[in-house]
């Protein structure tokens, strides 16, 4: 299953119930202002296979902040692939 997550805030209790139900084989990714959450709650992310759309992560200018370089990054053209790969999505 695929996991997106696209806005600033969540409430940190529902966050944590819903990533409680990631398996091994699923994948999340952050993006638009949900890119913002891995820098808000990086413990809640740690050992979870989280990527990070590298577009947004630009545009909101994280490429150099310190919560953000270990999460791999993915380009449009990867994204769409995973949309095949890991389904189905969760769109939060």
């Amino acid at each position: 299953m695929l996991y997106t997550f696209s806005k600033a805030y969540y409430d940190w209790h529902e966050l944590q119930a819903i990533l409680d139900n990631v398996n091994p084989e699923d994948c999340i990714v952050l993006w638009q202002d949900g890119v913002l959450q891995a820098v808000k709650y990086p413990e809640i992310f740690a050992n979870l296979p989280v990527y990070l759309l590298a577009n947004d992560v630009m545009a909101r200018g994280l490429c150099s902040h310190p919560a953000i370089k270990d999460y791999p990054k993915l380009s449009l053209k990867e994204f769409v692939e995973f949309t095949v790969r890991f389904f189905p999505q969760f769109a939060l």
